[in-house]
This record gives structure tokens, C-alpha cells and sequence, in this order.
């Protein structure tokens, strides 16, 4: 992994960084493995690591083109990081994995305040939460999902990080690729201010897709020359 130093600082050892339920010991051993299982079928090109604190209370707010980009993120940075998931994922073995690895499940279209109130106990705690807001299926459920990551935020008192994910996907009528390059760009953190009612996380979650969508240029124009 190159370009922008080593991705993050040492992992953090409190339990308390995870939801209840988790595994600490589990977590670190799925994220250990993350950090190479993907080794030899892509090869990954991290930019601007730095900007990711080895510690305090972190919002990841990540693009999402394809089911790779999740594990890639959860073994690529150095500290433990807790995803909120889709709710179907959370059946049968994999879903007793997900547990114990300190995921958190999210069903779409439903209030359901419990998942939230875990993630800012994460937060609290000093941890970092994962959120895809482009995870869910309708525009809807992307807007409910940028919201999210900006009322954890602010609720928590956490800086928001911003991160796209180029590569992962294979382009429409391509084949199968021998270990394409995949870029990740982490952004500049963003803090959210407290207060401001809706009208504030409204314009908080418009400054986190306005910086996305910048980030996703950039980050094509540096593919395009590499």
C-alpha cells in the first residue's frame, strides 16, 4: 500500500471501541486479515493516510461502487472501525460474524434508534465508525444516510473523514482483470458544528457530498495519470 505513508497510526486496545457483543480479539484478527487478503487480486494505492487520526472519535463517510469496498476499508486502516451495515446482511453464519467483529445493522426505510445510539457509544468511546451512504438503494435512503453520518458527528462530537474508492468495480463489458490498481483518497476532516436543528445537518451533509464529489474527480485525475 502506497502513496500517503501508512494508512492510519496503531490500533486502538480499548473494548469500548466496539458495540457491545464484539469480540475485540475477533475484530483484530478479521481486520489483520483484511490488510492482505486482498493482495493478490488488487493492488492498492493509498493517498493522504495521514489525515486520519490514529485516535479520537472519527465519522468515515465512504462512496461505495462495489461489495469489495467495505472489507478493503475494514483491513486497510490501522485502528478498529465499526460499519453500519444493511440489516439483511445479518443472517446465519455471516451475520454472527458481522456480531462479533463489532458491525452494527441498519434496516432501510425503518426508525430504528438502537444501531445510532450503539455507533455514538463508539464514538464516545473514542471509536470510528464506517457509514455508505451510497449502500442503500434509493435516493432516499442515500440522503437518510448522509444525515446519519452527520448527526453521529454532531451527537458525538466526532470529526467526519471522507474517503472514495476508485477501482473496485469492473467497468461494464471488461473481463476479469489480473490485479488492477485501487486507489483510496482520504480527505480533509470536517467538523461539524454543534446546534443548528435540521437546517444544520442539511447543510453539513451538503458540505460532505459537495467534498465527495470532489474528492471523486480528483482522485480520477490522479488515476488517470498513474
Amino acid at each position: 500500500m502506497t502513496a500517503g505513508g501508512s494508512a492510519g497510526g496503531s490500533a486502538g486496545v480499548s473494548a469500548q471501541e466496539l458495540p457491545p457483543g464484539a469480540w475485540p480479539w475477533l475484530h483484530d484478527v478479521a481486520r489483520w486479515l483484511g490488510t492482505w487478503i486482498f493482495f493478490p487480486f488488487f493492488r492498492v494505492r493509498v493517498h493522504h493516510a495521514d489525515r486520519l487520526t490514529s485516535s479520537g472519535p472519527v465519522v468515515l463517510v465512504a462512496n461505495h461502487s462495489s461489495y469489495v469496498d467495505g472489507p478493503v476499508l475494514f483491513g486497510l486502516f490501522r485502528r478498529r472501525m465499526v460499519f453500519l451495515v444493511k440489516h439483511e446482511m445479518f443472517t446465519g453464519p455471516v451475520g454472527w460474524g458481522l456480531v462479533r467483529i463489532g458491525q452494527l445493522g441498519v434496516k432501510r426505510g425503518t426508525p430504528d434508534r438502537r444501531p445510532l445510539m450503539a455507533a455514538v457509544g463508539v464514538l464516545k468511546a473514542g471509536g470510528m465508525i464506517g457509514v455508505f451512504p451510497e449502500g442503500t438503494r434509493g435516493a432516499g435512503d442515500v440522503e437518510a444516510a448522509q444525515h446519519g453520518a452527520a448527526w453521529l458527528a454532531r451527537s458525538a462530537g466526532a470529526t467526519i473523514v471522507p474517503v472514495v474508492c476508485r477501482g473496485t468495480r469492473r467497468p461494464a463489458g471488461r473481463g476479469r482483470r489480473f490485479r488492477p490498481p485501487v486507489d483510496v483518497l482520504v480527505g480533509e476532516p470536517i467538523t461539524i458544528s454543534s446546534g443548528g436543528g435540521r437546517a444544520g445537518l442539511a447543510t453539513a451533509t451538503e458540505t460532505i457530498r459537495a467534498e465527495m464529489a470532489g474528492m471523486v474527480r480528483e482522485l480520477d485525475e490522479i488515476r488517470s495519470t498513474t
